[in-house]
């Protein structure tokens, strides 16, 4: 019997391309399953894509009316039976750590409109756990996973961006963030990151002048100058600084990128920020959706030696943070109409019984809702929601 240390075992002796054909020998091996399949979300969280040799794949499947979809939205293993072909698949959500990266599909033999027994689903949500764990570490090593998660070609501004973003989504006891960016296989500019430690959570929200791989270029410098600073142990203000002047030093003001910087005190909920020419902040809190009024400041590299200034809010359990870009308020309808503040209220609401993972690709979709077939994105859009539980026992 293969346990789950000796799953994880095999897994990490695995050639980094091999990973899930050496899960699916150990499944099929040990529960005489039929079909083992991994599908992998798309970058627009719209597909999930089979992992295979391309173009030799299966066909992707819908996020949103497939069963597959279903486990990959609920984040919980779902059961389909067969009773023609006797066989009962399972799909199980592969995640790490809150990061929806796809489904594992697992079809094994009797269809008797039963689920497996409860060992036999704890097994398979062990492996698929085990996989989630081994595909991050992998994808460092072979373009195998990064490959099954395209539906179309990226372009190279976009490829850029991607390799940038810590994820799509992350969740502790704390809190939960979800994250999206649109067009998925053609962003430019935008961007966000984040860094948990035991104490704080830093989030930054990013809106980089420019199209193409100009603001992808200048939304990588300032993204890394702000790790930087962040990894040398530096305040918030600090942060901003010396990105602004990374910036700055390589473009002399021609260049510069709206920031919003976050830190987040786990323990009591107290928020630093910084508005740096900023992407919008709202605020969900018992029903009523209200604007995080703060002080603007100038964007980052836009002049030499700007002083930034820290400046205080209070989360309470309960609350959802909403961060928006322009390239959302700024979206036309066929008939040159913006998308209202009205309507972005409205979404927010709509979506509050979903959880953070799954809110930014609802804002977007309602987004091309309003777009329309023949109203074509202008520029690209973030959105970054994030859920506040606040730390148990804390206040």
């Amino acid at each position: 019997m293969d346990r789950p240390s000796a799953v994880e075992r095999t897994l990490r002796e695995a050639a980094p391309h091999q990973v899930f054909d050496v899960l699916r020998s150990l499944i099929e091996r040990r529960h005489q399953a039929v079909g083992v399949e991994l599908l992998l979300a798309d970058y627009s969280m719209s597909r999930l894509q089979p992992v295979g040799d391309l173009p030799h794949t299966g066909a992707p499947l819908s996020v949103h009316d497939s069963a597959a979809g279903r486990a990959f939205g609920a984040q919980q293993p779902h059961c389909v039976s067969d009773r023609a072909a006797s066989t009962t698949t399972v799909h199980l959500p592969v995640s790490v750590r809150g990061d929806r990266l796809g489904v594992l599909s697992v079809t094994l033999p009797g269809g008797d409109g039963e689920e497996p027994a409860a060992g036999v689903l704890e097994d398979l949500r062990g492996y698929a756990d085990a996989l989630a764990h081994e595909v991050v570490v992998a994808e460092r090593d072979t373009d195998l996973f990064l490959r099954a998660r395209r539906a179309e070609r990226l372009t190279l501004a976009a490829e850029m961006q991607w390799q940038l973003l810590p994820g799509r989504s992350c969740a502790r006891e704390e809190y939960g963030i979800g994250a999206q960016l649109a067009p998925a296989y053609a962003i430019h500019g935008d961007s966000f990151d984040w860094s948990a430690s035991a104490d704080d959570l830093v989030l930054t929200v990013n809106n980089g002048m420019g199209e193409g791989i100009d603001a992808a270029l200048l939304t990588n410098l300032a993204v890394n100058a702000l790790r930087n600073a962040r990894r040398a142990g530096l305040g918030l203000a600090d942060q901003a600084y010396l990105a602004d002047q990374a910036v700055y030093g390589q473009h002399g003001g021609s260049q510069y990128l709206a920031a919003l910087l976050l830190r987040f005190d786990l323990a009591t909920g107290n928020v630093e920020i910084i508005d740096a020419g900023s992407p919008r902040v709202w605020r969900l809190r018992a029903g009523t959706v209200e604007p995080v009024e703060l002080e603007a400041q100038m964007p980052l590299g836009m002049f030499q030696d700007t002083v930034y200034t820290v400046q205080d809010f209070r989360v309470e359990p309960g609350d959802r943070l909403f961060f928006v870009s322009d390239g959302v308020y700024d979206a036309l309808s066929p008939a040159g109409e913006k998308y209202s503040l009205r309507a972005l209220t409205r979404v927010i609401t709509d979506t509050r019984l979903l959880p953070a993972s799954q809110v930014p690709s609802a804002v977007l979709e309602a987004l091309l809702g309003h777009r329309g077939s023949g109203g074509p994105a202008t520029d690209d859009a973030l959105v970054v929601c994030l859920d506040w539980h606040g730390r148990p026992g804390a206040g």
